[in-house]
Protein backbone atom coordinates (compact mmCIF):
# COMPACT_ATOMS: atom_id res chain seq x y z
CA UNK A 1 0.00 0.00 0.00
CA UNK A 2 1.32 3.48 -1.02
CA UNK A 3 1.24 5.86 2.14
CA UNK A 4 1.86 9.49 0.50
CA UNK A 5 2.45 10.27 -2.89
CA UNK A 6 4.95 7.95 -5.20
CA UNK A 7 8.60 9.34 -5.86
CA UNK A 8 12.09 7.99 -6.03
CA UNK A 9 13.84 7.57 -2.88
CA UNK A 10 16.76 9.17 -2.28
CA UNK A 11 19.79 10.18 0.24
CA UNK A 12 22.55 12.51 0.46
CA UNK A 13 24.39 11.13 3.47
CA UNK A 14 26.27 7.64 2.30
CA UNK A 15 26.69 5.04 -0.60
CA UNK A 16 29.36 1.90 -0.27
CA UNK A 17 31.05 0.42 -3.11
CA UNK A 18 33.20 -2.62 -3.25
CA UNK A 19 36.17 -0.45 -2.09
CA UNK A 20 34.90 2.32 -1.26
CA UNK A 21 32.38 4.26 1.06
CA UNK A 22 30.93 7.94 0.44
CA UNK A 23 29.97 10.07 3.44
CA UNK A 24 28.33 13.41 2.38
CA UNK A 25 30.27 13.80 -0.47
CA UNK A 26 33.40 12.94 0.89
CA UNK A 27 35.56 9.92 0.67
CA UNK A 28 35.57 8.12 4.22
CA UNK A 29 38.93 6.56 4.38
CA UNK A 30 40.83 9.47 2.05
CA UNK A 31 39.22 12.46 3.59
CA UNK A 32 37.24 11.90 7.13
CA UNK A 33 39.45 8.72 8.57
CA UNK A 34 42.39 10.15 10.64
CA UNK A 35 41.34 13.58 9.84
CA UNK A 36 37.94 14.29 11.96
CA UNK A 37 37.35 13.78 15.37
CA UNK A 38 33.72 12.40 16.17
CA UNK A 39 32.15 15.15 17.28
CA UNK A 40 32.90 16.89 13.60
CA UNK A 41 31.90 13.66 11.65
CA UNK A 42 28.15 14.20 13.47
CA UNK A 43 28.15 17.71 12.90
CA UNK A 44 28.96 16.52 9.18
CA UNK A 45 26.57 13.77 8.98
CA UNK A 46 24.03 15.80 10.29
CA UNK A 47 23.91 18.72 8.35
CA UNK A 48 26.35 18.07 5.38
CA UNK A 49 28.85 20.45 6.38
CA UNK A 50 32.24 20.69 8.17
CA UNK A 51 31.28 22.62 11.21
CA UNK A 52 33.48 25.71 12.05
CA UNK A 53 35.90 25.57 15.23
CA UNK A 54 32.97 27.51 17.38
CA UNK A 55 30.36 25.19 15.96
CA UNK A 56 32.64 22.01 16.93
CA UNK A 57 33.85 23.80 20.21
CA UNK A 58 30.42 24.40 21.49
CA UNK A 59 28.93 21.33 20.50
CA UNK A 60 31.70 19.28 21.97
CA UNK A 61 31.04 21.67 24.77
CA UNK A 62 27.38 21.05 25.17
CA UNK A 63 27.89 16.97 24.85
CA UNK A 64 29.85 16.71 27.89
CA UNK A 65 27.65 19.17 29.73
CA UNK A 66 24.33 16.90 29.35
CA UNK A 67 26.22 13.45 28.90
CA UNK A 68 26.04 12.10 32.87
CA UNK A 69 23.73 13.29 35.20
CA UNK A 70 23.76 10.49 38.64
CA UNK A 71 21.53 7.57 38.80
CA UNK A 72 18.47 8.91 36.77
CA UNK A 73 15.51 6.90 35.89
CA UNK A 74 16.87 6.11 32.55
CA UNK A 75 20.34 5.10 33.59
CA UNK A 76 18.32 2.98 36.70
CA UNK A 77 15.89 1.16 33.42
CA UNK A 78 18.68 0.66 30.97
CA UNK A 79 20.44 -1.44 34.14
CA UNK A 80 17.83 -2.94 35.35
CA UNK A 81 17.55 -4.37 31.67
CA UNK A 82 20.92 -5.48 31.74
CA UNK A 83 20.65 -7.38 34.75
CA UNK A 84 17.63 -9.18 33.04
CA UNK A 85 19.58 -9.91 30.19
CA UNK A 86 23.35 -9.55 30.24
CA UNK A 87 23.79 -10.26 26.54
CA UNK A 88 21.41 -7.55 25.49
CA UNK A 89 23.51 -4.71 25.82
CA UNK A 90 21.41 -2.98 22.94
CA UNK A 91 18.23 -3.30 24.75
CA UNK A 92 19.55 -2.09 27.84
CA UNK A 93 20.54 0.85 25.81
CA UNK A 94 17.37 0.79 23.77
CA UNK A 95 15.98 0.86 27.52
CA UNK A 96 17.00 4.05 28.63
CA UNK A 97 17.09 5.91 26.10
CA UNK A 98 13.69 5.29 25.44
CA UNK A 99 12.84 7.09 28.46
CA UNK A 100 14.70 10.13 27.62
CA UNK A 101 12.09 13.04 27.35
CA UNK A 102 11.60 16.38 28.72
CA UNK A 103 11.09 15.54 32.19
CA UNK A 104 14.14 13.34 32.75
CA UNK A 105 16.89 14.90 30.07
CA UNK A 106 15.62 18.07 29.47
CA UNK A 107 13.66 20.28 27.51
CA UNK A 108 16.21 21.73 24.94
CA UNK A 109 13.68 21.00 21.71
CA UNK A 110 10.89 23.20 23.16
CA UNK A 111 13.25 25.96 24.48
CA UNK A 112 14.70 25.75 20.69
CA UNK A 113 10.61 26.45 19.55
CA UNK A 114 10.28 28.95 22.00
CA UNK A 115 13.67 30.95 21.31
CA UNK A 116 12.70 30.69 17.61
CA UNK A 117 9.28 31.79 18.65
CA UNK A 118 10.48 34.69 20.05
CA UNK A 119 13.11 35.91 17.93
CA UNK A 120 10.32 35.60 15.08
CA UNK A 121 8.42 38.03 16.81
CA UNK A 122 11.30 40.61 17.70
CA UNK A 123 12.75 40.15 14.17
CA UNK A 124 9.32 41.50 13.04
CA UNK A 125 9.49 44.30 15.04
CA UNK A 126 8.14 43.60 18.59
CA UNK A 127 9.65 44.85 21.90
CA UNK A 128 11.96 41.47 23.17
CA UNK A 129 11.30 42.23 26.56
CA UNK A 130 7.45 42.38 25.70
CA UNK A 131 7.66 39.16 23.96
CA UNK A 132 9.43 37.25 26.44
CA UNK A 133 6.78 38.25 29.35
CA UNK A 134 3.95 37.81 26.99
CA UNK A 135 4.81 34.43 26.29
CA UNK A 136 5.53 33.69 29.70
CA UNK A 137 2.49 34.50 30.40
CA UNK A 138 0.70 32.48 28.03
CA UNK A 139 2.59 29.51 29.31
CA UNK A 140 1.64 30.27 32.87
CA UNK A 141 -2.10 30.87 32.38
CA UNK A 142 -2.52 27.93 30.04
CA UNK A 143 -1.21 25.58 33.00
CA UNK A 144 1.72 25.23 31.45
CA UNK A 145 5.76 24.86 32.52
CA UNK A 146 8.30 26.74 31.39
CA UNK A 147 10.53 25.17 29.56
CA UNK A 148 14.00 25.42 30.23
CA UNK A 149 13.45 26.62 33.89
CA UNK A 150 13.14 24.50 37.11
CA UNK A 151 15.26 21.72 38.55
CA UNK A 152 15.04 19.32 41.89
CA UNK A 153 18.43 19.24 42.69
CA UNK A 154 20.60 22.66 41.35
CA UNK A 155 19.38 25.87 43.03
CA UNK A 156 19.66 28.74 43.20
CA UNK A 157 21.88 28.34 40.48
CA UNK A 158 22.44 24.99 37.58
CA UNK A 159 25.99 25.27 37.06
CA UNK A 160 26.34 23.79 33.73
CA UNK A 161 23.87 26.29 32.78
CA UNK A 162 25.90 29.10 33.93
CA UNK A 163 28.94 27.58 32.21
CA UNK A 164 27.86 27.45 28.99
CA UNK A 165 26.13 30.87 29.23
CA UNK A 166 29.94 32.03 30.45
CA UNK A 167 31.79 30.68 27.87
CA UNK A 168 29.36 31.83 25.01
CA UNK A 169 29.98 35.54 26.31
CA UNK A 170 33.75 34.67 26.54
CA UNK A 171 34.10 33.21 22.89
CA UNK A 172 31.65 35.77 21.83
CA UNK A 173 29.33 33.61 20.39
CA UNK A 174 26.31 34.78 22.70
CA UNK A 175 24.05 36.55 19.44
CA UNK A 176 20.10 36.64 19.82
CA UNK A 177 19.09 33.81 21.27
CA UNK A 178 21.14 33.61 24.42
CA UNK A 179 20.04 37.47 24.80
CA UNK A 180 16.04 36.02 24.92
CA UNK A 181 17.03 33.26 27.25
CA UNK A 182 18.65 35.45 29.45
CA UNK A 183 15.43 37.61 29.23
CA UNK A 184 13.47 34.88 29.50
CA UNK A 185 14.60 34.01 32.96
CA UNK A 186 13.72 37.75 34.09
CA UNK A 187 10.50 37.00 32.80
CA UNK A 188 9.78 33.65 33.58
CA UNK A 189 10.62 34.98 37.77
CA UNK A 190 7.94 37.76 37.26
CA UNK A 191 5.03 35.73 36.17
CA UNK A 192 6.11 33.13 38.38
CA UNK A 193 6.31 35.17 41.25
CA UNK A 194 10.35 34.00 42.05
CA UNK A 195 13.13 33.24 40.47
CA UNK A 196 13.27 29.66 38.44
CA UNK A 197 16.77 28.04 37.95
CA UNK A 198 17.62 28.27 34.39
CA UNK A 199 18.49 25.12 33.76
CA UNK A 200 21.12 23.70 31.43
CA UNK A 201 18.39 23.00 28.55
CA UNK A 202 17.73 26.59 27.88
CA UNK A 203 21.33 27.38 27.05
CA UNK A 204 21.87 24.52 24.81
CA UNK A 205 19.19 25.62 22.75
CA UNK A 206 19.83 29.13 22.60
CA UNK A 207 23.94 28.25 22.05
CA UNK A 208 23.20 26.22 19.35
CA UNK A 209 20.33 28.20 17.56
CA UNK A 210 22.98 31.20 18.18
CA UNK A 211 25.61 28.86 15.91
CA UNK A 212 23.12 27.36 12.95
CA UNK A 213 21.96 24.54 14.46
CA UNK A 214 19.31 22.46 12.77
CA UNK A 215 16.44 23.64 15.22
CA UNK A 216 14.80 20.57 14.14
CA UNK A 217 17.77 18.26 15.26
CA UNK A 218 18.18 20.29 19.01
CA UNK A 219 17.04 17.25 21.15
CA UNK A 220 19.92 15.00 19.07
CA UNK A 221 22.41 16.37 21.25
CA UNK A 222 21.08 15.43 24.39
CA UNK A 223 19.78 12.11 23.19
CA UNK A 224 23.75 11.46 21.44
CA UNK A 225 25.29 12.55 24.99
CA UNK A 226 23.21 10.47 27.08
CA UNK A 227 24.22 7.52 24.84
CA UNK A 228 27.27 7.72 25.83
CA UNK A 229 26.38 8.42 29.92
CA UNK A 230 24.27 5.22 29.68
CA UNK A 231 27.20 2.93 27.51
CA UNK A 232 29.12 4.06 30.45
CA UNK A 233 26.68 2.85 33.27
CA UNK A 234 26.08 -0.61 30.99
CA UNK A 235 29.86 -0.90 31.43
CA UNK A 236 30.07 -0.39 35.33
CA UNK A 237 26.86 -2.81 35.23
CA UNK A 238 28.86 -5.87 33.75
CA UNK A 239 31.51 -5.27 36.29
CA UNK A 240 29.59 -4.35 39.19
CA UNK A 241 25.52 -5.52 39.05
CA UNK A 242 23.73 -3.46 41.08
CA UNK A 243 20.71 -3.41 38.59
CA UNK A 244 18.39 -5.94 40.53
CA UNK A 245 19.79 -4.13 43.82
CA UNK A 246 17.66 -0.89 42.50
CA UNK A 247 14.87 -3.62 41.56
CA UNK A 248 14.62 -4.44 45.15
CA UNK A 249 15.05 -0.88 46.62
CA UNK A 250 11.90 0.17 44.17
CA UNK A 251 9.77 -3.16 45.31
CA UNK A 252 10.38 -2.24 49.04
CA UNK A 253 9.65 1.09 48.29
CA UNK A 254 6.00 0.47 47.18
CA UNK A 255 3.00 -0.84 49.39
CA UNK A 256 0.08 -2.55 48.16
CA UNK A 257 -3.15 -0.85 48.51
CA UNK A 258 -5.52 -3.12 49.28
CA UNK A 259 -9.24 -2.40 47.91
CA UNK A 260 -12.38 -3.29 50.31
CA UNK A 261 -14.74 -5.84 48.51
CA UNK A 262 -18.27 -4.61 47.92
Amino acid sequence: MQIGKARAATTEICAATADAVGVRGRDLCGDLMGRLSFTEYFYLLLTGRQPTEDQRYFLDLLLVAIAEHGMMPTVQAARMTLAADPNALQGALAAGILGCGPVLLGTSELCGALLAKARKRVAEGEDADRVVLELAREIRESGGKAPGFGHPVHRPLDPRAERILELADQRGVSGPHVDLARRMREAVAQVWGKPLVMNVSMPIAAVLLDLDFPPAMIKAIPLLARTGGILAHLAEEQQNPIGFVLAGHAEAAVSLRRQGRD
